[in-house]
């Protein structure tokens, strides 16, 4: 082999070694949401599951009405104030086909793309064909705002 052919060899060689590791990484820096539930059902702070939403403000109390909740698509997430001065928070991601839910009324969240229904009080389902709760999110409720934990 002639010495030009190496080097070029060579130095193909090294870019390709330096792009799969700059592929492989997974530090999550792009700044996406890898908001995954844990077997708890819970979006974690760290590593797999990581909320970039941690934190921020979610809603004000006086905007979710008892017995009802409101749907915010842009975060996935639902709110819900099942009794007076009693929020809860849960992943918007139907658990059958993976659609956002489209509203809660009459005490239930449901989801437009096939039927499912699941309780403002803690997701459980309702009507199907979802076959799981909604995942529960931690929220903190202070000063009339509620945020992800």
């Amino acid at each position: 082999m002639n010495a030009r052919r190496r080097t070029v060899l060579t130095t193909g060689a090294a870019s390709a070694a330096a792009l799969v590791t700059g592929c492989g990484s997974s530090g999550g820096e792009d700044g996406g949401d890898s908001r995954t539930p844990t077997a708890s059902g819970r979006a974690t702070s760290a590593g797999p599951g990581v909320s970039s939403d941690g934190g921020k403000e979610l809603a004000r109390t006086a905007d979710i009405p008892v017995g009802g909740g409101t749907v915010l698509q842009d975060r996935k997430v639902v709110v819900t104030q099942p009794a007076a001065g009693e929020f809860k928070a849960f992943s918007a991601v139907c658990t059958h086909a993976g659609c956002i839910v489209s509203s809660v009324a009459d005490g239930t969240i449901d989801c437009a793309c096939h039927g499912s229904r699941f309780s403002i009080t803690d997701a459980a389902v309702e009507a199907g064909p979802a076959p799981r709760p909604l995942p529960e999110e931690k929220i903190t409720v202070s000063g009339g705002i509620i945020r992800l934990a």
